[in-house]
């Protein structure tokens, strides 16, 4: 199956516990593609969900891999350029 924007993904941490994230954006970054994950049991109401960003690869419609990135600099890198994207605002006639 593959990933859309209403998934429910489970990860685990390195102390072995898992961690319920939704799928929050894809991004492109120097050819390879990186998955922010917002958890959503770490939250109270009002507080703004913890990003989790790892590495991510789609094969065919059936495979999907999320991975730790390890690399400082590579993790370093893609955090920087996630920060220069614009920050798309909502529209105001949505609101009202």
């Amino acid at each position: 199956m593959a990933v859309n924007e209403d998934s429910i993904i489970e990860i685990t941490d390195d102390d072995g516990s898992v961690i319920r994230c939704e799928l929050f954006d894809i991004i492109e970054f120097e050819g390879k593609n990186y998955a922010l994950l917002a958890e959503v049991d770490s939250t109270e109401e009002g507080e703004e969900p913890e990003i989790v960003l790892m590495r991510f690869t789609e094969e065919g419609e059936e495979e999907v891999y999320f991975e730790t990135i390890d690399d400082d600099e590579e993790f370093e890198r893609v955090q920087a350029y996630i920060e220069s994207l614009p920050v798309a605002e909502e529209d105001e006639e949505d609101e009202e």
